[in-house]
């Protein structure tokens, strides 16, 4: 009888705790640099509160029904009701349920609702923030300062923004419809086609921080990440100088060893990319920019592919010999007219391509 008791008791110890234990393995999936459970910033800390509201509030509306569901089991056995007591019964639960019910959550999501979205929109203060340039492309993210001190500053599925302070994004799409997201810092907002939408964000402190494409745009609309980085005033001011046109343009042709990387660049790439100080032989006019990202910094930049590859060392070569099999359906045609050695040869070119 003994043992009976403990395995039962162990039975039913497993019982009560597998519960709490299961939920707890859940909640780990609600912290990390996505989630909008860990704000970061107070537009998105306005999220999460109505977002924790409507969560407990309709978590009592279930317990609610789900009382409800018992109590009219155990009725069943009793005398039923007469037809006037039937009737204000139903009434009770139409004004309840149907009226009352429905008007107080929606009043209480306007009242904190409403503010939180006004703290994301750009209303004029008395001291201008930055303002940030974001347009989606299939399957990338183009950034833009263009109140950089010493011209427009250009990087791609990057973007670096001031800490502790307002900024200002003006989004739009160059293809179709994207959605520009970073959900520890606030709402989402739709980037449309030859329209630009505004949203302004605020991180609390620095930090690192995921984004993502939030509307379906494609078949690699999973693979459209974009790297946020929150800084100091003053290092974000750093990061800015460094990516002045005028350093960028030595960067690019620093090194002899690299020419002949260079020469086929211009000749395979530069229709589609552009790096800053590299010009067309015998022209003076600079490479522009057609359907792919800006390269002049890529060196520094995380992640490849926005968010497919790490950056470490070969990772751009391999990029460019495997890019369809790690990004199926970007852009980017087949090199098949180069060698991997000669691919290797640009990768290892512009991995040189950092402030």
């Amino acid at each position: 009888m003994g043992l009976m008791r403990v395995q039962w008791m162990r039975a039913r110890l497993i019982r009560v705790w597998s519960i709490p234990a299961f939920l707890a393995v859940l909640l780990t999936g609600c912290a990390g640099n996505k989630s909008i459970l860990d704000p970061a910033g107070r537009a998105a800390a306005d999220v999460a509160l109505v977002w924790w509201g409507m969560a407990g509030f309709f978590s009592l509306v279930l317990i609610m029904v789900v009382a409800l569901g018992l109590y009219s089991f155990r009725r069943r056995s009793r005398p039923k009701l007469s037809a006037l007591e039937e009737k204000r019964l139903a009434r009770r639960f139409i004004l309840g349920g149907g009226v009352l019910l429905p008007v107080a959550t929606i009043g209480v999501l306007l009242i904190f609702g409403v503010p939180a979205g006004q703290r994301m929109l750009p209303v004029p203060l008395g001291t201008p923030p930055d303002v940030i340039q974001v347009t989606g492309h299939q399957w990338w993210w183009e950034v833009r300062y263009p109140g950089a001190e010493g011209g427009e500053v250009v990087t791609a599925n990057q973007l670096v923004m001031p800490a502790g302070e307002p900024v200002d994004f003006h989004v739009t799409g160059a293809d179709v419809i994207h959605s520009f997201w970073i959900p520890r810092l606030g709402g989402k907002i739709d980037m449309i086609p030859g329209h630009i939408n505004r949203i302004r964000l605020e991180a609390d402190s620095p930090g690192v921080f995921g984004a993502q494409c939030a509307e379906f745009c494609g078949t690699q609309h999973a693979h459209m990440q974009l790297y946020v980085e929150a800084m100091e005033r003053s290092d974000y001011e750093a990061w800015l100088a460094e990516r002045q046109a005028a350093k960028l343009e030595t960067l690019a042709v620093q090194s002899d060893a690299h020419a002949p990387a260079r020469e086929v660049f211009v000749e395979y790439c530069a229709r589609c990319h552009r790096v800053a100080g590299l010009t067309v032989p015998d022209s003076q006019w600079e490479l522009a920019p057609i359907q792919g990202p800006d390269l002049s910094d890529i060196g520094a930049r995380p992640t490849l592919g926005a968010g497919v590859l790490a950056m470490e060392e070969g990772a751009i070569g391999y990029w460019l010999e495997h890019h369809q099999q790690l990004k199926p359906g970007n852009r980017m045609p087949a090199h098949l007219a180069l060698e991997p050695p000669a691919l290797q040869a640009i990768g290892d070119w512009l991995e040189t391509l950092s402030p």
